[in-house]
């Protein structure tokens, strides 16, 4: 179910989202979605210690049909559920912060990627609307 943009429910980072698939764009919707905090799943082999060092964040890596490696995101614990509902474990980090110290190789992150507003971006994209405005 597609989520308005002015829909109280939302997290900001929903809403800028849905900005976000009407117009790639909209700069207050990149600064807003590099502002907000987003769930990492913590893979169920990644030791405690590993899973809290602030130092740190080990990105799960999933492959897309065709091979592609993406990293899921998620703006909250039920979008997350609804794709990964195996993960019990999250770190939550600011999406500008993660960006800007995005791997210059071949990997896509994917923000919410089970919902309407879902975005997928690539390596460079990541670092260039993201990483710029953290």
């Amino acid at each position: 179910m597609e989520t308005p943009a002015n829909d109280n429910t939302a997290t900001p980072a929903q809403q800028a989202l849905d900005v976000l698939a009407e117009n790639a764009e909209d700069t207050g919707a990149l600064d807003t979605l590099a502002g907000s905090d987003v769930l990492v799943p913590v893979p169920d082999d990644v030791s405690d210690e590993d899973a809290t060092d602030p130092s740190a964040v080990a990105l799960p890596v999933l492959e897309q049909p065709g091979g592609v490696p993406v990293v899921p995101v998620f703006t909250s614990e039920l979008e997350m559920s609804e794709l990964l509902p195996f993960i019990s474990r999250y770190r939550l980090v600011p999406l500008g912060a993660l960006a800007s110290q995005w791997p210059a190789d071949d990997l896509s992150l994917t923000i919410d990627a089970s919902s309407p507003h879902g975005l997928t971006l690539t390596s460079e994209g990541v670092r260039t609307l993201l990483g710029t405005r953290a």
